[in-house]
Protein backbone atom coordinates (compact mmCIF):
# COMPACT_ATOMS: atom_id res chain seq x y z
CA UNK A 1 0.00 0.00 0.00
CA UNK A 2 1.29 3.70 -0.73
CA UNK A 3 0.16 7.09 -0.43
CA UNK A 4 -0.60 9.74 -2.48
CA UNK A 5 1.70 12.49 -0.65
CA UNK A 6 4.11 12.97 2.31
CA UNK A 7 5.13 9.48 2.04
CA UNK A 8 7.12 7.64 4.68
CA UNK A 9 8.67 4.64 4.28
CA UNK A 10 7.63 1.17 6.24
CA UNK A 11 8.67 -2.41 6.38
CA UNK A 12 7.55 -4.36 3.41
CA UNK A 13 4.42 -6.35 3.76
CA UNK A 14 4.11 -9.83 3.59
CA UNK A 15 3.54 -9.80 0.29
CA UNK A 16 6.70 -8.38 -0.58
CA UNK A 17 5.35 -4.98 -1.33
CA UNK A 18 6.20 -1.53 0.28
CA UNK A 19 3.83 0.06 2.41
CA UNK A 20 3.54 3.71 3.65
CA UNK A 21 1.69 5.50 5.71
CA UNK A 22 0.17 8.71 5.74
CA UNK A 23 -3.48 10.73 6.96
CA UNK A 24 -4.54 11.28 3.73
CA UNK A 25 -4.90 8.98 0.52
CA UNK A 26 -3.85 5.20 0.84
CA UNK A 27 -3.53 3.56 -2.46
CA UNK A 28 -2.70 0.02 -3.62
CA UNK A 29 -0.12 -0.70 -6.55
CA UNK A 30 -1.17 -2.45 -9.83
CA UNK A 31 1.83 -5.15 -8.99
CA UNK A 32 -0.06 -6.21 -6.12
CA UNK A 33 -3.35 -6.44 -7.34
CA UNK A 34 -1.93 -8.71 -9.59
CA UNK A 35 -0.16 -11.17 -6.94
CA UNK A 36 -3.19 -10.81 -5.43
CA UNK A 37 -5.75 -12.05 -8.39
CA UNK A 38 -3.16 -14.44 -9.86
CA UNK A 39 -3.08 -12.85 -13.09
CA UNK A 40 0.13 -10.87 -14.98
CA UNK A 41 0.58 -7.14 -14.55
CA UNK A 42 0.72 -6.45 -17.73
CA UNK A 43 -2.88 -8.04 -17.86
CA UNK A 44 -3.58 -6.11 -14.70
CA UNK A 45 -1.95 -2.70 -16.14
CA UNK A 46 -4.22 -3.37 -19.77
CA UNK A 47 -7.67 -3.80 -17.78
CA UNK A 48 -7.27 -0.55 -16.03
CA UNK A 49 -6.51 1.40 -18.96
CA UNK A 50 -9.92 0.07 -20.45
CA UNK A 51 -11.72 1.91 -17.49
CA UNK A 52 -10.31 4.48 -17.48
CA UNK A 53 -10.66 4.86 -20.87
CA UNK A 54 -14.43 3.63 -20.47
CA UNK A 55 -14.49 6.12 -17.40
CA UNK A 56 -15.30 3.76 -14.46
CA UNK A 57 -12.48 4.37 -12.27
CA UNK A 58 -10.08 7.45 -12.13
CA UNK A 59 -6.96 7.64 -13.83
CA UNK A 60 -3.96 6.63 -11.65
CA UNK A 61 -0.66 7.81 -10.46
CA UNK A 62 2.58 6.48 -12.45
CA UNK A 63 5.46 4.96 -10.61
CA UNK A 64 8.42 3.44 -10.82
CA UNK A 65 8.60 0.49 -8.50
CA UNK A 66 11.89 -0.77 -6.83
CA UNK A 67 14.41 -3.68 -7.71
CA UNK A 68 13.17 -5.31 -4.43
CA UNK A 69 9.97 -6.26 -5.95
CA UNK A 70 11.12 -7.21 -9.26
CA UNK A 71 12.51 -5.90 -12.59
CA UNK A 72 12.54 -2.47 -12.60
CA UNK A 73 10.19 -0.98 -14.36
CA UNK A 74 6.73 1.18 -13.94
CA UNK A 75 3.07 0.22 -11.97
CA UNK A 76 -0.28 2.29 -11.72
CA UNK A 77 -0.97 3.30 -7.71
CA UNK A 78 -4.90 2.56 -7.30
CA UNK A 79 -7.28 3.77 -4.60
CA UNK A 80 -9.57 1.85 -2.50
CA UNK A 81 -12.77 2.51 -4.46
CA UNK A 82 -11.21 1.64 -7.91
CA UNK A 83 -9.23 -1.37 -6.75
CA UNK A 84 -12.52 -3.21 -6.39
CA UNK A 85 -13.76 -2.51 -9.40
CA UNK A 86 -10.70 -3.25 -10.97
CA UNK A 87 -10.10 -6.97 -9.14
CA UNK A 88 -14.06 -7.17 -9.99
CA UNK A 89 -13.57 -6.87 -13.59
CA UNK A 90 -10.12 -9.64 -13.28
CA UNK A 91 -11.83 -12.12 -11.26
CA UNK A 92 -14.73 -11.52 -9.29
CA UNK A 93 -13.52 -14.75 -6.95
CA UNK A 94 -10.70 -12.75 -5.53
CA UNK A 95 -12.54 -9.86 -4.18
CA UNK A 96 -12.99 -11.75 -0.78
CA UNK A 97 -9.27 -11.87 -0.86
CA UNK A 98 -9.26 -8.51 -1.55
CA UNK A 99 -11.46 -7.05 0.84
CA UNK A 100 -9.10 -8.83 3.55
CA UNK A 101 -5.92 -7.52 1.85
CA UNK A 102 -6.92 -3.78 2.68
CA UNK A 103 -8.32 -4.63 6.21
CA UNK A 104 -4.45 -5.76 6.82
CA UNK A 105 -2.72 -2.82 5.05
CA UNK A 106 -4.82 -0.45 7.11
CA UNK A 107 -4.23 -2.37 10.48
CA UNK A 108 -0.65 -2.03 9.26
CA UNK A 109 -0.41 1.59 8.55
CA UNK A 110 -2.55 2.97 11.78
CA UNK A 111 -0.10 4.80 14.27
CA UNK A 112 1.39 1.99 16.64
CA UNK A 113 -0.02 3.11 20.22
CA UNK A 114 2.64 1.13 23.20
CA UNK A 115 0.69 -1.19 25.38
CA UNK A 116 3.42 -0.97 28.03
CA UNK A 117 6.86 1.01 29.32
CA UNK A 118 8.75 -1.35 27.39
CA UNK A 119 7.17 -0.77 24.19
CA UNK A 120 7.12 2.81 24.56
CA UNK A 121 10.61 2.06 25.35
CA UNK A 122 11.45 0.39 22.44
CA UNK A 123 9.53 2.37 19.78
CA UNK A 124 11.41 5.38 21.36
CA UNK A 125 15.00 3.91 20.60
CA UNK A 126 13.44 2.77 16.93
CA UNK A 127 12.13 6.52 16.28
CA UNK A 128 15.94 7.68 17.72
CA UNK A 129 17.67 5.26 14.97
CA UNK A 130 15.40 6.49 12.29
CA UNK A 131 15.98 9.87 13.15
CA UNK A 132 19.55 9.45 13.07
CA UNK A 133 19.66 7.49 9.54
CA UNK A 134 17.92 10.37 7.60
CA UNK A 135 20.42 12.94 9.03
CA UNK A 136 22.33 10.45 7.28
CA UNK A 137 20.47 10.62 4.41
CA UNK A 138 20.10 14.57 4.62
CA UNK A 139 24.20 14.60 4.82
CA UNK A 140 24.61 12.53 1.88
CA UNK A 141 22.57 14.93 -0.03
CA UNK A 142 24.10 18.48 0.72
CA UNK A 143 26.08 18.86 -2.01
CA UNK A 144 23.72 18.24 -4.24
CA UNK A 145 21.71 21.14 -1.99
CA UNK A 146 24.03 23.23 -2.02
CA UNK A 147 24.76 23.18 -5.52
CA UNK A 148 21.79 23.69 -6.36
CA UNK A 149 20.71 26.66 -4.62
CA UNK A 150 24.33 28.24 -5.84
CA UNK A 151 23.40 27.60 -9.46
CA UNK A 152 19.62 29.04 -9.00
CA UNK A 153 20.77 32.28 -10.72
CA UNK A 154 22.77 30.56 -13.58
CA UNK A 155 19.99 30.50 -16.85
CA UNK A 156 21.47 29.10 -20.51
CA UNK A 157 25.17 27.48 -20.93
CA UNK A 158 27.81 30.15 -19.75
CA UNK A 159 31.88 30.30 -20.20
CA UNK A 160 34.03 28.49 -18.27
CA UNK A 161 35.24 31.54 -16.52
CA UNK A 162 31.69 32.89 -15.83
CA UNK A 163 31.36 29.19 -14.71
CA UNK A 164 34.13 29.66 -12.15
CA UNK A 165 32.31 32.56 -10.92
CA UNK A 166 29.33 30.69 -10.18
CA UNK A 167 31.06 28.19 -8.27
CA UNK A 168 33.36 30.50 -6.20
CA UNK A 169 36.55 29.60 -7.61
CA UNK A 170 39.49 30.50 -9.68
CA UNK A 171 39.15 29.82 -13.35
CA UNK A 172 42.49 28.82 -13.44
CA UNK A 173 42.10 26.08 -11.12
CA UNK A 174 38.65 24.81 -12.88
CA UNK A 175 40.04 25.14 -16.18
CA UNK A 176 42.98 22.85 -14.81
CA UNK A 177 40.40 20.51 -13.22
CA UNK A 178 38.13 19.96 -16.36
CA UNK A 179 41.27 19.52 -18.60
CA UNK A 180 42.41 16.98 -15.61
CA UNK A 181 39.42 15.11 -15.45
CA UNK A 182 38.71 15.10 -19.53
CA UNK A 183 36.05 17.69 -19.66
CA UNK A 184 38.23 19.53 -22.55
CA UNK A 185 41.11 19.47 -24.64
CA UNK A 186 43.72 21.58 -26.66
CA UNK A 187 44.62 20.38 -30.08
CA UNK A 188 48.49 20.52 -30.50
CA UNK A 189 50.04 24.12 -30.97
CA UNK A 190 46.41 25.51 -30.58
CA UNK A 191 45.87 27.90 -27.71
CA UNK A 192 42.02 27.60 -27.78
CA UNK A 193 40.31 25.09 -25.95
CA UNK A 194 37.86 21.83 -26.84
CA UNK A 195 35.07 20.30 -25.55
CA UNK A 196 35.52 16.72 -25.58
CA UNK A 197 32.76 14.42 -26.76
CA UNK A 198 31.56 12.41 -24.30
CA UNK A 199 30.79 15.85 -22.52
CA UNK A 200 28.86 17.04 -24.75
CA UNK A 201 27.09 14.05 -25.35
CA UNK A 202 25.89 13.98 -21.31
CA UNK A 203 24.70 17.19 -22.01
CA UNK A 204 27.25 18.95 -19.62
CA UNK A 205 28.92 21.08 -22.87
CA UNK A 206 28.35 23.02 -25.55
CA UNK A 207 30.26 24.14 -28.21
CA UNK A 208 29.59 28.11 -29.53
CA UNK A 209 30.99 28.75 -32.88
CA UNK A 210 33.01 31.86 -33.49
CA UNK A 211 34.28 33.12 -36.38
CA UNK A 212 38.15 34.19 -37.00
CA UNK A 213 39.82 36.56 -39.09
CA UNK A 214 40.29 35.22 -42.62
CA UNK A 215 43.47 33.11 -43.17
CA UNK A 216 46.43 34.77 -44.17
CA UNK A 217 47.62 32.63 -47.36
CA UNK A 218 43.68 31.04 -48.07
CA UNK A 219 41.85 33.91 -47.43
CA UNK A 220 39.47 31.49 -46.57
CA UNK A 221 37.41 32.02 -42.85
CA UNK A 222 38.23 29.73 -40.04
CA UNK A 223 35.53 28.55 -37.34
CA UNK A 224 36.82 28.35 -33.45
CA UNK A 225 34.82 26.79 -31.30
CA UNK A 226 34.62 28.11 -27.73
CA UNK A 227 33.10 25.43 -25.30
CA UNK A 228 30.19 26.50 -23.02
CA UNK A 229 29.24 25.12 -19.83
CA UNK A 230 25.16 23.76 -19.39
CA UNK A 231 23.00 24.17 -16.56
CA UNK A 232 23.01 20.28 -15.97
CA UNK A 233 27.14 20.52 -16.49
CA UNK A 234 27.79 23.76 -13.58
CA UNK A 235 25.36 21.10 -11.05
CA UNK A 236 27.39 18.29 -11.94
CA UNK A 237 30.89 20.28 -11.37
CA UNK A 238 29.55 21.10 -7.78
CA UNK A 239 29.06 18.31 -7.48
CA UNK A 240 32.21 16.44 -8.36
CA UNK A 241 33.74 19.83 -6.72
CA UNK A 242 32.20 19.23 -3.45
CA UNK A 243 32.54 15.38 -3.36
CA UNK A 244 36.84 16.01 -3.97
CA UNK A 245 36.64 18.53 -0.62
Amino acid sequence: MHTATNQSNSPPSASGFPIYQNLTHQVMSSREIAELTGKRHDNVKRTIDTLVSDRVISSPQIEEYPASVGRPGKHYLIGKRDSFVVVAQLSPEFTARLVDRWQELEEQAAPRIPANYAEALQLAADQARENTRLLGVIELQAPKVAAIKRLAAAEGAICITDAAKQLGMPPSKLFDWMLENRWIYRRGGSTLWIAREPRIRSGYLKHKVTALKPDIETGIERAAFQPLVTPKGLIRLAELLQEGK
